[in-house]
């Protein structure tokens, strides 16, 4: 099963290496090929260092809106060779947010497993071309491909969980990939909260945003129906040999 590959740095808190999970087939996913994480607006300038220098990251992949951006500013790594990639899950109506569910003041659902799973599809649903184009910008990177959002958990979940399974790596383990972020959870929302764009958070129950496994394997069941992850980006428009192309970026 999944073992932990946290990367400790000062300015995040749920970074880590997809490398090392086990594909069907017998195989692994490489390392510093696909890396998670959350908000990269606080690393330290020996932060940036070690994501340029050591992890060999050539492309950032942020799946933060348009609000959000605007909010926080450009993080530290815009200052480097980087190259950067936006693709955005939420439509935004005349600067504001429409469905960013978290961040809403009025009443909100109870956000169990069936609430994210829900939100999930919905990613896929009503914003397909920024899932394929996020995965698309990991397939071409140079080197290794940084995905992120605020947490780290939701949108890069959903990104990254496609991509595993593209590369052929059981849903069981995609599924321990995901939960992981429980680890993190509290640090995550502290982090999160003192930002003011994200402060309605600490009005929250931290409950509601614990990632649980039912969440992401209604994701991977609901894509399984359209005959798996590569089919479905085969329906967005993808070649067979892009889709190849993504799993041979990724498999050892």
């Amino acid at each position: 099963m999944t073992q932990p590959r946290w990367i400790e740095l000062d300015g995040v808190v749920n970074m880590r290496d997809v490398g090392g999970l086990p594909t069907r087939d017998g195989g692994r996913l490489r390392e510093r090929r696909l890396i998670r994480s959350d908000n990269l607006q606080d690393l330290t300038e020996s932060d940036v260092a070690h994501v340029v220098d050591v992890l060999g990251v050539t492309d950032v992949v942020d799946l933060r809106t348009h609000d959000e951006l605007d909010e926080t500013g450009p993080g530290p790594l815009r200052r480097t060779a980087v190259a950067h990639h936006h693709h955005t899950f939420f439509r935004t109506v005349g600067g504001d947010l429409r469905d960013l569910m978290v961040l809403r003041e009025e009443e909100q659902p109870v956000k169990d497993a069936s609430y994210w799973s829900a939100h999930y599809r919905g990613y896929l649903e009503h914003r397909p071309d920024s899932v394929a184009g996020a995965l698309g910008r990991v397939a071409d990177a140079k080197g290794a491909a940084l995905v992120h959002c605020a947490a780290g958990k939701d949108r890069t979940g959903t990104v990254v969980a496609l991509a595993l399974s593209v590369a052929g790596v059981p849903d069981e383990e995609i599924v321990a990939d995901y939960v992981l972020t429980a680890e993190r959870l509290p640090r995550i929302i502290e982090r999160l909260q003192g930002t003011g764009f994200y402060s309605r958070l600490r009005d929250r129950p931290m409950s509601e945003q614990e990632p649980a496994p039912e969440a992401i394997t209604g994701l991977l069941d609901s894509v399984a129906e359209h005959g798996g992850a590569r089919a479905w980006l085969r329906d967005q428009g993808w070649s067979a040999e892009q889709v190849e192309r993504l799993a041979a970026r990724l498999r050892d």
